[in-house]
Order: C-alpha cells, then sequence, then structure tokens
C-alpha cells in the first residue's frame, strides 16, 4: 500500500474540512501535501496550528522560505522542494540563493546563510547543536529567540516533508517547472 488519496475539501474527512479550508483561504487552491494529510485529522490540524504561529513569527517571508526550502532538501522531500522554490522565488530570495540550497549549498545572502546553515544542522545532528553551531548563528545577527523559533519552522516543515515522502502526492502543475529529485 503506498498510495494515499489526495483529499479535497468535498472528501476529506469532516474533521480535516476546517484546516483545508484555511490552507486554501491563504493559497488560493488546496494543496496536494493537504489534501494527503487530511486523512489524518489531526495531522492537518497540528500543522495548521504551527504554521500559523510560524508565520505569525518574527521571521519575515523570504527568511521563512529559505528555512523550509533548506528543510525540503534536508530532508530530501520532492514535493516540499518544488512548492518552497516557487514560493521562495515568489517571496523575492535570489534565484542563485534558491538554486544554492536546491543543491544543498548555502546561500550567498548572509542572513539567509546563517538561517539555512542552522535550520540544516539542526536537522542533521537532530538537535544536538554544539556550541559553535550556537554562536555562527547569534553572530549573524540573531537572538536566542531566533533559534528558538527556528525549532517550530523545523518542526512544522518536519510535518509536511515527512507526509510528502510517505505520502508522495503529486507535485500540481504549478510548481512542476521546479521539480526537484534527491542527489
Amino acid at each position: 500500500m503506498n498510495s494515499f488519496p489526495v483529499h479535497t475539501l468535498e472528501s476529506a474527512p469532516a474533521p480535516s474540512r476546517p484546516s483545508l479550508e484555511i490552507l486554501t483561504g491563504v493559497f488560493g487552491t488546496l494543496p496536494n501535501i493537504a489534501g494527503a494529510m487530511s486523512t489524518s485529522p489531526v495531522l492537518i490540524s497540528a500543522l495548521v496550528a504551527l504554521f500559523q504561529k510560524v508565520h505569525g513569527g518574527s521571521f519575515c517571508e523570504e527568511q521563512i522560505q529559505v528555512l523550509l526550502l533548506t528543510n525540503a532538501v534536508t530532508n530530501a522531500c520532492p514535493w516540499a522542494v518544488a512548492f518552497h522554490t516557487a514560493l521562495a522565488l515568489e517571496e523575492g530570495v535570489d534565484p542563485a540563493d534558491v538554486e544554492a540550497i536546491r543543491q544543498g549549498r548555502t546561500p550567498r545572502k548572509a542572513g539567509n546563510s546563517a538561517l539555512s546553515i542552522l535550520a540544516r544542522t539542526l536537522i542533521e545532528k537532530r538537535g544536538l547543536l554544539d556550541e559553535p553551531d550556537k554562536v555562527h548563528f547569534l553572530e549573524a545577527g540573531f537572538t536566542r529567540a531566533h533559534l528558538l523559533e527556528v525549532i517550530a519552522v523545523v518542526a512544522a516543515s518536519t510535518i509536511t516533508n515527512y507526509t510528502g515522502n510517505v505520502a508522495q502526492p503529486p507535485v500540481e502543475a504549478a510548481f512542476k517547472a521546479h521539480a526537484w529529485s534527491a542527489p
């Protein structure tokens, strides 16, 4: 059994529908990943609650997309890489930096570089940051509160990345130009 349904607002379990309505309002359409997640009302509602906190936090959308794209690449989730590539470009992330992240490299822009390095390191080290990892991030002008907030972004994207890797929803036509596969 390697096929998961990609629900619509109409076919999703009733408890999942309020969360799907929120995401449809945000994106103007229902992302396939959310349709897949909606099989579990617990999962989709947890994602939406965390999504709202992350996007209402102290990072601007460009920074959030740098984090989310880095996480998608680090977790090797093709759906999320395609989706967050499109959103990162839409939010003004330099195309060269987007391509660097997609290739597992560090973006050139200093703040985005520190964010990307921290996100990748958190995932690769399973949260066991060394003192130099923390110092590098803080010396880039971020605070301890920012460092902890990155953990919330990583948590939100882990939900999406793991679901994408398990359910393997199709990449929407709008994001196919940004298709990606793990090296």
